[in-house]
């Protein structure tokens, strides 16, 4: 007989695990109460809610209970009179008769109902989350959020990782974003940091030979929050020796794939890939979202010599948005505006009719122009082309933005398309400095067909690095590493560190490196973004159990707060300044 591991020394099983094959047994269940109705002065229904769903309890007599007293009732279950059967629940077809209800503990009443009916203030959710994450939704997410770290979890375990818990604690590290810096007692004016991830940790456990690591790893970034963005976050990191980017892409797909299937039942079908180049050219951004077409177009060539100045550019982009003929003056100012604000010096429209072009720039164009834009994606009668025509990097992100602000649907909406973005541009620019700045990390192994043009193009340089992206969502990235010395000096070199200040920031891992360091690459992608998509949510607050708000606060506990003046004397720091 199979082992009930729901049972417990005071209940007999979860609530919705009652069926019409348990009619006749005496149970025992314990749970919140969801909804109390009296039927005159003989007969009471008690909703009893746990973390597997509800069961009504009939009660003969009244019951002295409210919503949210936790209780335990024991029954008989039975089946429901005809013509009272709740379609809508897992127990609907069942009850439990003649109960006996136990009041383990009374409750206030709540400051907002519990059954997912109404809308309720956020603010009002996070003050009290741990009534929150009683309502079915919230239940579902945690669930699911568990559902997906134990399959990763398998999923490594399967492909031969170790997992290898790395400190919290921590030296400063070259990443970019800002820390969290924690004061030490034992070290006057010294400060340890906590992980913005456990890259040079991970790093420094394959020189030690552990050749294939991975963790659920916790970490925090001290940056604006935002939809998809906390101080705190976990990732599946994961780092392997003797691999190429090939290889990493392999293991975190079959991992990805196992946690779609564990969270939605489907496993998902390969990946799509691209490189950074095509993800710009195409979609205009390099988290590009591919359940929608609505590609961008180069229109270029079209325009050499125009004698439209709006169009004297070197790069025309366009894109066609089916149907958006209908839009009104109004909606082509906002998009105009929103180009505005992005940079762009303005947004040009073009209403695809029968007769033509209908645009305050259409007189202007010449007969091959006005063909090229009506071309445009297989443009039609009652299409809307814009174009925006500026530098290539601007044109493409004004233009992959519009796309994404006119077509993305809502997170729940269409199916899950993954897509590998691959070759990211070794640097992103250069620092008010004159310095060349890493678009990864500065550990991050130029593209082989690249190397050359260190000292030379440095900006032409392609990276190892790649992004695994999911319906427009950043899910995470990764990089082969540097693991020659030669190599490392070269990028230092061009990033403009010296080798003094490398010592200073990076001297243990560098250090360590001299020892026999094996080729080595890696990843890490955002569990709660992963989970927030499968979930249906466009927050990933949803699928967090304790979240701060969007300033960075918990409005549950009050924190950020002051502490003490003795801790702060502990800590070495000096007393808050005043407010004038």
């Amino acid at each position: 007989m199979p082992i009930n591991y729901e049972a417990t020394s005071l209940r007999d099983c979860l609530c919705a695990s009652l069926t019409t094959s348990d009619v006749g047994k005496k149970i025992t269940v314990c749970g919140w109460v969801a909804k109390r109705r009296e039927h005159g002065e003989h007969l009471a229904f008690v909703d009893v809610r746990d973390r597997s769903g509800v069961i009504q309890a009939v009660v003969d007599g009244s019951v002295d209970v409210r919503n949210e007293y936790v209780v335990r009732v024991t029954g008989t279950v039975t089946l429901r009179p005809e013509g009272t059967v709740n379609e809508k629940l897992v127990t609907g077809e069942v009850e439990l008769t003649d109960c006996v209800v136990e009041i383990l503990s009374a409750a206030e009443p709540p400051p907002f109902q519990l059954d997912d009916r109404v809308e309720i203030d956020e603010q009002i959710r996070l003050r009290h989350r741990f009534l929150d994450i009683r309502r079915e939704q919230m239940q579902k997410n945690l669930r699911l959020r568990a559902a997906v770290n134990s399959a990763l979890r398998l999923a490594m375990q399967r492909q031969g990782f170790c997992e290898v818990e790395t400190p919290l604690l921590w030296a400063p590290t070259p990443e970019g974003a800002r820390e969290f810096v924690v004061p030490s007692r034992l070290h006057p004016g010294e400060f340890y940091v906590l992980p913005q991830s456990p890259q040079i940790a991970k790093q420094l456990l394959m020189v030690g030979g552990f050749d294939r690591y991975y963790q659920i790893a916790r970490c925090l970034r001290d940056e604006d929050l935002r939809a998809d963005r906390q101080f705190e976050f976990t990732q599946l990191d994961i780092e392997a020796s003797f691999v190429d980017q090939i290889d990493i892409m392999e293991f975190v797909s079959q991992a990805v794939l196992d946690a779609a299937e564990a969270a939605t039942g489907v496993r998902p079908k390969d990946f799509d890939a691209m490189t950074w180049r095509e993800a710009q050219d195409r979609y205009g951004s390099d988290k590009p979202d591919l359940r929608f077409a609505m590609t961008l177009q180069d229109l270029s060539e079209f325009f050499v010599g125009t004698q439209v100045k709006a169009f004297s550019a070197p790069t025309i982009k366009a894109i066609r948005i089916e149907g958006g003929a209908t839009y009104t003056r109004s909606r082509l100012d906002q998009l105009t505006d929103l180009a505005k604000e992005l940079g762009a010096k303005g947004l040009a429209w073009f209403k695809i009719s029968h007769e033509g072009l209908e645009s305050p720039l259409d007189r202007f164009l010449s007969p091959a122009e006005r063909e090229a834009i009506s071309s445009v994606d297989g443009a039609k009668p009652g299409d809307l082309v814009l174009i925006v025509a500026d530098e290539y990097a601007l044109a493409c992100k004004v233009l992959g933005a519009l796309r994404v602000h006119v077509g993305s649907p809502p997170v729940s909406d269409g199916p899950h398309r993954y897509v590998w973005v691959t070759e990211f541009p070794m640097f992103e620019g250069i620092d008010e400095d004159g310095n060349l700045m890493a678009a990864h990390h500065p550990f991050t192994m130029p593209h082989p067909d690249d190397i050359e043009l260190l000292e030379t193009d440095p900006l032409a340089v392609r990276s190892q690095a790649y992004d695994l992206v999911l319906n427009g969502w950043e899910l995470g990235s990764g990089s082969v590493r540097i693991h020659r010395g030669d190599i490392q000096s070269r990028v230092f070199r061009a990033l403009g560190i010296t080798n003094e200040e490398a010592e200073n920031r990076f001297g243990f891992l560098l250090g360590a490196f001299k020892y026999g360091a094996p080729p080595h690459a890696g990843f890490a992608f955002g569990i709660d973004r992963l989970t927030a998509i499968f979930a249906g949510e466009e927050n990933i607050r949803e699928v967090i159990a304790f979240p701060k708000t969007q300033s960075g606060a918990d409005l549950m506990t009050g924190a950020p707060k002051s502490i003490p003046d003795r801790q702060r004397k502990e800590l070495h720091l000096p007393a808050p300044t005043k407010a004038k």
